[in-house]
């Protein structure tokens, strides 16, 4: 299992990222969660094996390409601290 949490910048807040998001992870084994944050920026932290990771953030990347301009990623080990994949505020 790992963590990802990635930022993803450009046009990213007020055209449907995060719920576009949740709806794709629906589709996989993943957790974690995706927020806006203050700055314009999404912020999501996701755990799941890697590959399926990895399919996840594809298909996001697929679906929002036109909106992201850049995402920066980092790596560590999952915690196992969430139950679902959802949006915070």
């Amino acid at each position: 299992m790992i963590r990802k949490t990635v930022h993803f910048s450009g046009r990213v807040q007020g055209v449907g990222f995060r719920y576009t998001a949740c709806q794709i992870a629906s589709g996989f084994p993943v957790a974690g969660f995706v927020r806006n944050l203050p700055d314009g920026r999404v912020q999501m932290v996701v755990e799941a094996e890697g590959p399926d990771v990895e399919r996840f953030l594809a298909a996001l990347n697929t679906e929002m390409s036109g909106n992201i301009r850049d995402r920066q990623e980092q790596q560590s080990a999952a915690t196992g601290e969430f139950r679902g994949f959802d949006v915070r505020f």
